[in-house]
């Protein structure tokens, strides 16, 4: 049997039904300083990728931990994030990426409620 603090970290890995309401600017500026390697309090929600010292590839990294952690799919290009569709997500700065994010969860949410 685990420990129950690594059995915390696991259930919380992915977003589920029973969860509690994440708050998600939090989660995801943790997941983008992670990425940065900056502590985050670091992340200022007005701050660029670029002046987060965020790198292609740690975008796109952040963007797959985003998607465990909430269980959504991120409608993103990483081939090309400055054409990105309507749909898209807002890369622009940290505060499109936590909207983006936002409008995600609440999507599933919605279509997880009217499933029951």
């Amino acid at each position: 049997m685990l420990p129950p603090m690594v059995m915390q970290t696991e259930r919380h890995r992915v977003m589920s039904l029973t969860d509690p309401v994440p708050d998600i600017a939090a989660e995801v500026t943790a997941i983008l300083a992670a990425q940065a390697l900056v502590d985050p309090s670091q992340v200022d929600p007005g701050q660029t990728l670029d002046q987060l010292g965020l790198d292609s590839l740690g975008l796109v990294e952040a963007v797959f931990a985003i998607e465990e952690r909430f269980d959504i799919s991120v409608p993103f290009n990483p081939n090309d994030p400055g054409a990105a569709g309507p749909d898209d997500l807002d890369v622009s700065d940290v505060a499109g990426i936590i909207r983006g994010v936002e409008v995600l969860v609440a999507a599933k949410q919605a279509a997880n409620q009217a499933v029951r």
